[in-house]
């Protein structure tokens, strides 16, 4: 099975330029047989795609939830966790690196960088925390080592780094445009239907194949160093964010503090 591992829709990403149905539709016309949905702190998409997953638009194709989660530290990481899971907390950007990657463990779940040599405060291994500690890696389950959006030179360190850390490697178009859609794909075997499949063929350290196109008409690429100014707005916006929600996440981690003791 074919699947495009980062994908963000109208429906859960205020950039997504794209609705799910036709995110789904575009896919099928190019061999795609499933798709992570990864919005940016969001499963709104897929809560649109569970009320309406009889629609023909749906039919014979694997929706998978996931989310892209913007650390306060280590930039942007791709959350996967089981399909019976409902934690809130994943939707309260914020945390830092270390304690998402305790939470999404202790729920039975995987992760992993996305484009994780990529744009500064968004990647992980342009964050001062990648820095202080390049063996945090090892904590992770997966990489993106294959991003549309990315260049050439970035997607050949994060596979170089997958390699060295033993990490599966997902290929994903990281499309918000129309355009975008469907320039890189993951390879898995046709058993996986459910995020659980998912998770254990990941824990399993089997091979994953990936790879695809370069799309060239991403925000950088047409206002070239005026693309710094997005950067630290991004920065100062993740910050205000974080600390927006500081007290809904800190009053859904004493939950969890509590589940974990009983």
């Amino acid at each position: 099975m074919r699947f495009d591992m980062h994908c963000h829709t109208k429906e859960g990403s205020l950039d997504g330029k794209v609705r799910l149905a036709d995110f789904v539709e575009q896919l099928k016309s190019r061999g795609y047989q499933g798709m992570l949905v990864t919005d940016h702190n969001s499963y709104n998409a897929y809560r649109y795609y569970k009320k309406h997953k009889d629609d023909p638009a749906f039919r014979d194709f694997t929706i998978l939830k996931g989310i892209e989660y913007d650390t306060i530290d280590a930039g942007h990481i791709l959350v996967i966790l089981p399909e019976y899971t409902k934690l809130p907390l994943m939707e309260l950007r914020g945390l830092p690196v270390t304690a998402l990657i305790e939470v999404v463990h202790f729920y039975g779940g995987i992760l992993g960088p996305a484009h994780p040599c990529g744009e500064k405060y968004l990647s992980f291994c342009r964050s001062r925390r990648y820095r202080k500690n390049h063996d945090i890696l090892k904590n992770f389950d997966f990489m993106e080592t294959f991003n549309a959006c990315e260049s050439p030179a970035t997607n050949k360190r994060a596979a170089e780094l997958a390699e060295k850390y033993d990490l599966p490697g997902f290929g994903g178009s990281d499309a918000h445009k129309p355009d975008c859609i469907g320039l890189a794909y993951t390879d898995l075997p046709d058993s996986v239907q459910t995020e659980s499949d998912l998770i254990r063929y990941v824990k399993s350290k089997q091979p994953v194949r990936c790879g695809g196109c370069y799309y060239t008409h991403t925000t950088k690429d047409k206002i070239g160093f005026l693309n710094n100014v997005l950067v630290y707005s991004f920065w100062f916006y993740n910050k205000a964010a974080g600390l927006f929600r500081y007290y809904k996440r800190r009053l859904a981690i004493s939950a969890l503090r509590h589940a974990k003791k009983a």
